[in-house]
C-alpha cells in the first residue's frame, strides 16, 4: 500500500512538471477574474448578484486568433463556481473547459484556479460564462477574437465593435430561484430580458438605464450579439435598419441581409449595421422570446436598446421607432433564419463525407414520479425531467468525469451511452403512451476513437409536447448539414444534406418535433460535454459526455492536468 501511494505521489509530481514545461515555455497574457457579490438595481428592486470584477455583464476579453491566455479565477463568493469558455476548443486541454463535475470540480469559496484558455481556429465572437448551477445568469461576458496580425476581416473593417449581450433578469436572488427549482422541478420565469445588462424602457423603472448606442451617420458597426439568456431562444431586430450577418459562433459566414435574427442560448451572431437612416429619428433594437410550444409558459416581455445618431442639433423625435418581429411561436421564421446561414469556406476544414461514427439521439422532456415530501409541478403531480436517448444524466458529486477517465477510477461514470435510441417508436406522433415519459437515470458517456468522422442526429420527440432545443458541444465546432420536421429518415433525409457550405457552429437549434444533423472530425482528445443550453433542460438531465481517445502521436494526446486543479 505504501509503495502504491508513493508511486501515485511521484506520478502527480511528474504530471505537474510536465504541465509546467509544456504550458510555461512561452509568454502569455494574464487576466484576473474575481467572482463575488455586487449590488445592482433593476425593475424597481435592488439586490446583490454574483459578478466578475464587480461587473454585470462581466469583462470582455480581447484576443487574437491563435492566442493563448491565462485567466486566474478567484472565487470570493458564497457558492461554488466554475467558468466555461463557450466555443473555445481548448485543443488537448479539457482541464480548463469548465463544466463542474465533468472536467473539473468547482472552485470553492476562497479558492483560485488558473485556467489556460487556448484559442486555435476561432475568429469572431464567443463568450464565457459560469458552468455551475444557475450562476451563469449573471456571471458571463463577451470574448472578441480578432484576426491574426497581418490578416483582416473578409468584409470591410467596421468603424466600431459593439458587444450586444442578451440576458435574463430575476428580481429574486437567482440562487434562491435555483433552490426552489430543485424542490419543485419547475423554474420561476424571469422578470425581464436584458440588453447589456439593462431591461430597457418598456419595463417599469428602467427608462434611465436603457442601453443607448450612439452612431455616426454613414458609418458601419459590427454588432457582436450573444444570447446569454438562461431559457429562451430570442428574436432580435433593429427598426428601419437591415442586419448583415457575417459570422456565427466565431466562424465567418457568407453575408446574409435580414430584417431580424433568431439566436439560441449559447449562440453568437456577428452582424453589420449600416447607420444609413434618417438621423433625426431614434430607433429601437428589440429582443423577445421565440417559444414554439403554447403549453409551456415563457417570459413574453420585450427588452429594448436605443440606436441614436450623433448630431449637432436637437432632434424633435421623442419616441423611438419600433421594429416588427415575428410572432412568439413562429417556428418557420426562426428556422428560415437558421437554415439561411452558409459558411464562407470549407476548403481548410472540409465537411466529413465518409462517416465512421454514427449517433442518433432522442432529446426529450420527461417525468419522474414525485418523491415523498416534495411539491412537484409536472403533469399530474409528476417531477419534470429531460433525457438523451432515454437517459436522464446524473452528474457526479465527489469527483469529475475527466479525472476519473484520466486516472482510471471506476464507478464514477459508465461507457454505455447508446448510439441509437433504446426505445423505437414514432417520436413525433401526436399521442404517445405515458409509459414513454419515464427515462432511466444514469451517468453514461460515449467513446469515440481519435479522428473519427462523426455524424450526430438529434431527434426531438413530442413527449410532453416537445419544444426546440439548442444543443451545444464542448471542445468542437461542427457543420450543421441538415434539419427537418418529423422523424429522421436515414435512407431519405441525408440525400438532402448540405455538404458544400453548411454553417460551422458550436450550438445548434433542433426544431420542435423535428431533427438536426451535425458532422465533425474528432481530432480533439478529451472529455467533452454535450447538452441542451436551456438551463432548465440541462438541470433536468438533457446531457451526455463524449470521450475522444488519444491519437498515436504525442501531439494528438491529452495533456496532463495542471497542478492547481480544484479539489472536490
Amino acid at each position: 500500500m505504501f509503495l502504491l501511494a508513493k508511486k501515485e505521489f511521484f506520478f502527480k509530481i511528474l504530471c505537474a512538471l510536465l504541465f509546467l514545461t509544456l504550458h510555461c515555455s512561452a509568454s502569455y497574457s494574464n487576466y484576473y477574474f474575481q467572482v463575488g457579490e455586487a449590488s445592482y438595481s433593476r425593475l424597481c428592486s435592488r439586490k446583490k448578484i454574483l459578478t466578475v470584477n464587480g461587473q454585470y455583464p462581466g469583462p470582455t476579453l480581447y484576443v487574437r486568433k491563435g492566442e493563448t491566455i491565462f485567466v486566474t479565477v478567484h472565487n470570493k463568493g458564497r457558492y461554488n463556481v466554475s467558468i466555461h469558455w463557450h466555443g473555445v476548443k481548448q485543443p488537448r486541454n479539457p482541464w480548463s473547459d469548465g463544466p463542474q463535475y465533468i472536467t473539473q470540480c468547482p472552485i470553492q469559496p476562497g479558492a483560485k484556479f488558473k485556467q489556460k484558455v487556448v484559442f486555435s481556429e476561432e475568429e469572431g465572437t464567443l463568450w464565457w460564462h459560469a458552468h455551475s448551477d444557475w450562476s451563469r445568469a449573471t456571471v458571463h461576458g463577451a470574448i472578441i477574437i480578432y484576426p491574426m496580425l497581418g490578416t483582416k476581416y473578409p468584409f470591410p473593417t467596421p468603424s466600431l465593435d459593439v458587444p450586444i449581450i442578451l440576458g435574463e433578469w430575476w428580481k429574486r436572488d437567482v440562487m434562491e430561484v435555483f433552490k426552489e427549482f430543485r424542490l419543485t422541478g419547475e423554474p420561476q420565469l424571469s422578470d425581464s430580458f436584458t440588453i447589456n445588462g439593462q431591461p430597457g424602457d418598456l419595463y417599469t423603472c428602467s427608462k434611465s438605464g436603457t442601453f443607448d448606442l450612439l452612431v455616426d451617420e454613414g458609418k458601419t458597426y459590427l454588432l457582436r450579439i450573444i444570447n446569454a439568456a438562461m431559457n429562451e431562444i430570442l428574436f432580435l431586430s433593429v427598426a428601419e435598419h437591415k442586419l448583415i450577418v457575417v459570422g456565427a459562433d466565431a466562424s465567418y459566414t457568407k453575408p446574409l441581409t435580414c430584417d431580424y435574427i433568431a439566436i439560441g442560448p449559447g449562440q453568437t451572431i456577428d452582424a453589420l449595421l449600416h447607420a444609413n437612416q434618417n438621423p433625426d429619428n431614434k430607433y429601437y433594437m428589440v429582443a423577445r422570446a421565440y417559444s414554439s410550444n403554447p403549453t409551456i409558459t415563457f417570459n413574453n416581455s420585450t427588452t429594448t436598446a436605443i440606436i441614436e445618431y450623433k448630431k449637432d442639433y436637437h432632434s424633435l423625435s421623442l419616441s423611438p421607432i419600433i421594429p416588427q418581429l415575428p410572432n412568439y411561436s413562429d417556428t418557420n421564421a426562426a428556422f428560415n433564419f437558421f437554415s439561411s446561414l452558409r459558411s464562407l469556406s470549407t476548403k481548410e476544414h472540409p465537411v466529413p463525407l465518409k462517416i465512421n461514427a454514427y449517433i442518433i439521439s432522442t432529446i426529450s422532456l420527461n417525468t419522474f414520479p414525485c418523491s415523498p415530501n416534495r411539491r412537484c409541478e409536472g403533469p399530474n403531480g409528476t417531477r419534470l425531467a429531460a433525457s438523451m436517448n432515454n437517459i436522464s444524466f446524473e452528474s457526479p458529486s465527489s469527483i469529475d468525469v475527466l479525472e476519473a477517465y484520466y486516472c482510471h477510477i471506476n464507478g464514477v461514470f459508465g461507457y454505455r451511452f447508446p448510439s441509437t435510441p433504446p426505445l423505437a417508436y414514432n417520436f413525433t406522433a401526436p399521442l404517445l403512451p405515458l409509459s414513454l415519459q419515464i427515462p432511466r437515470k444514469g451517468t453514461e458517456a460515449k467513446v469515440l476513437r481519435f479522428n473519427a468522422a462523426v455524424e450526430i442526429v438529434f431527434q426531438g420527440t413530442r413527449l410532453l409536447g416537445g419544444i426546440d432545443h439548442p444543443m451545444h458541444l464542448h471542445g468542437y465546432s461542427f457543420y450543421v448539414v441538415g434539419w427537418g420536421f418529423g422523424n429522421f429518415d436515414k435512407s431519405r433525409d441525408p440525400k438532402n444534406y448540405n455538404l458544400v457550405d453548411p454553417p460551422l457552429r458550436n450550438t445548434v437549434s433542433v426544431p420542435i418535433n423535428g431533427w438536426t444533423a451535425i458532422r465533425f472530425q474528432a481530432y480533439n482528445p478529451g472529455v467533452w460535454l454535450l447538452h441542451c443550453h436551456l438551463q432548465r433542460h440541462i438541470s433536468w438531465g438533457m446531457e451526455t459526455v463524449l470521450i475522444v481517445k488519444n491519437g498515436k502521436n504525442r501531439e494528438d494526446q491529452l495533456l496532463p492536468p495542471p497542478p492547481d486543479m480544484p479539489p472536490c
